[in-house]
This record gives structure tokens, C-alpha cells and sequence, in this order.
């Protein structure tokens, strides 16, 4: 039976489905995924079990919340019975635009609730934190978002803005920041500890280091090649250079090892490692540009590392990051 966490007032899968693939345009991380191909993603995504979807208003000026809508709809998927997430871009805006915006979202979501909100960065707006918190408190009070999140939020600016909301009767439902066996710098700059204090859910992005922890990359140097630049660039030293794939081999290799184990992949190792370890406090939002992809993540949640292994792996991904 698959587990569930929960985010805000609701229950969810531990992994749910990262949609920046989705975006068509805006985004230059991944190529355009085709409708229909979102839908048979998203169908794969709902079939292996999983109950929430992660978007943003910045990937393709709403194109991935159209096209993730688009596929419920024609899913028969009723309002309410998915959990969908979004971000409010901060950019050289300032804190007003967040309820301005509101009804572009809402809009953009073709009828399903806006169940959580998110500030998508902590800098980058003309408006204090203050301001914005206030704006999302609002649009909470009004019924117009479910939940109030942040994301890429340090432990200071996580607990600034929960203090915030709390003092408005508001919780502070998540904080979406990048975990995963290769960027494991929430258990050292406070947020993870600042989480559990605060019952702050952590929707951990990039939960494969952009296919980094998959294994093909490794199998397959040259097909890095193919990868567009920016997505390039954020692999940084553990991505997909040939030194850097020469460096993090050893963890790939313990995670195909525990894999072998359990009838998985890697990727689903990787997965089940980063909502094991951390316990109830840490989600997933894997990407998927392919059905195979949202087959493989589903699959994951029902995955149940030992402490043994999970240990191992945390070991190897120390050894590596240290490296």
C-alpha cells in the first residue's frame, strides 16, 4: 500500500511529479514536450499512484500549468482530486503583482485549485518579504490558494516567513529547495534542522541532479552532448563532465548495487534513499520528459530502503561530495 505524507492539511504521495518539462517555452533546460506526450506522462504519473504535480508560473508563462491541466481534464482527473502546486515569479516585481497574477494562475489551472502557492525565490522582487508574505496570507484568507509556500529558501529567510504568517494565523506549509544524494547542503546551512522544528515540509527539486544520479550519463558519456546549456551548467562539478562522471561513480555504482537487491533501477534507489533518510519531512518532485521516466519515479514510492542500505549510500554520496 503506498504511503503518504503530508503537505499543509493534505495527504500526499512522498514522490509526486516535477513539471518544468512541460513548459514548452520560457525554460531552456529541457527540449518542448508535445501534448500528447504530457499526457501519456501525466497518465503514467496518475496509473503508478502519484497525487501531486509541482509547477510555476515561470516555466512557460503558465504553458506547464495549461498543458498539466489539459492532460487532467482529458483524463477525466476531477478538481480536488490531485494535489497541483505553483510559484509566483518575484523578478523585478514587486509584492502586488502576487494577487494581480493570482487570477492568470488560477486561469492557467482551467478550473483545478491552486492547492499550494509558493514564492519561487527569496531575492529578485522590489518588495520586502514582508509584503509578499502578506499578499499570499491574503490570497489564503480569500480562499484563492490553499497553502503558502516558498522555495530556494535559506533556514533565516524559511524562518523569517513562517514567523510572519504565523503571526497572521497562517502556516508555512514548504520549503522547496534542491536535496539529493549529490547536493546534500541542507543538512549543514540549518534548513533541515530549521524544517523540523518549524513541521515545514521540504519539497526537494532536483531530486536526481538532473538525470546526473540515473546512471546513463555514465553509461553513455557522449550523450551529454546532447544536453542544452543551462541544464549544462547546473550539473557544476558532480554533473556531466567526463571528471565529474569519473568522480561520482562510485555512488552510482552503490546505487545500481542496492538496486540489484531490491528488483529496482538507480533512479529509483536515489528516490526511495532521499524520502527514506530524511523521514516524513522531505518530498520529491522528479521531472519526467518521457512516460518511462513517470513509470520508473511511481514506482519508487512504494520502495522501502533498509537503514543499512540507506546509511551505505549516505556514506558513498559523503565520500563523493567530499572528493
Amino acid at each position: 500500500m503506498t504511503s503518504t505524507r503530508r503537505l499543509g492539511t493534505r495527504q500526499i504521495t512522498p514522490i509526486g511529479l516535477g513539471c518544468m518539462q512541460f513548459a514548452g517555452r520560457g525554460v531552456n533546460l529541457y527540449p518542448p514536450v508535445p501534448q500528447e506526450e504530457v499526457q501519456a506522462i501525466v497518465a503514467a504519473a496518475l496509473k503508478g499512484g502519484i497525487t501531486w504535480f509541482d509547477t510555476a508560473e515561470m516555466y512557460g508563462g503558465g504553458g506547464s500549468e495549461r498543458a498539466l491541466t489539459t492532460a487532467l481534464h482529458n483524463l477525466g482527473v476531477r478538481p480536488g482530486e490531485v494535489l497541483v502546486a505553483s510559484k509566483w515569479t518575484p523578478f523585478g516585481r514587486t509584492a502586488r503583482s502576487i494577487e494581480k497574477t493570482a487570477p492568470q494562475r488560477v486561469a492557467a489551472l482551467q478550473g483545478y485549485p491552486l492547492d499550494l502557492h509558493q514564492i519561487h525565490a527569496p531575492g529578485g522582487s522590489f518588495s520586502s518579504l514582508a509584503r509578499q508574505v502578506d499578499a499570499m496570507a491574503r490570497l489564503y484568507r480569500a480562499g484563492t490558494i490553499g497553502g503558502v509556500g516558498v522555495s530556494n529558501f535559506g533556514a533565516a529567510a524559511m524562518e523569517r516567513a513562517h514567523a510572519l504568517l504565523a503571526a497572521q494565523g497562517v502556516p508555512l506549509v514548504s520549503n522547496q529547495v534542491q536535496i539529493s544524494l549529490l547536493h546534500r547542503s541542507v543538512e549543514r546551512d540549518g534548513v533541515l534542522t530549521a524544517a523540523r522544528r518549524l513541521d515545514v515540509t521540504l519539497i526537494a527539486s532536483s531530486p536526481l541532479r538532473s538525470g546526473a544520479l540515473t546512471g546513463k550519463f555514465h553509461d553513455n558519456p557522449g550523450s551529454t552532448a546532447s544536453l542544452r546549456g543551462m541544464r549544462r551548467l547546473l550539473g557544476g562539478r558532480y554533473g556531466y563532465s567526463r571528471r565529474a562522471l569519473d568522480r561520482t561513480r562510485p555512488l552510482i555504482d552503490e546505487l545500481r548495487a542496492v538496486a540489484v537487491v531490491h528488483g529496482a533501477t538507480p533512479t529509483q534507489v536515489a528516490l526511495a534513499w532521499l524520502v527514506g533518510y530524511y523521514g516524513d519531512t522531505v518530498v520529491a518532485i522528479p521531472g519526467a520528459s518521457k512516460v518511462r521516466h513517470a513509470e520508473e519515479a511511481a514506482a519508487a514510492v512504494d520502495l522501502a530502503l533498509s537503514g543499512r542500505e540507506l546509511e551505505t549510500l549516505a556514506e558513498v554520496s559523503t565520500r563523493v561530495l567530499r572528493g
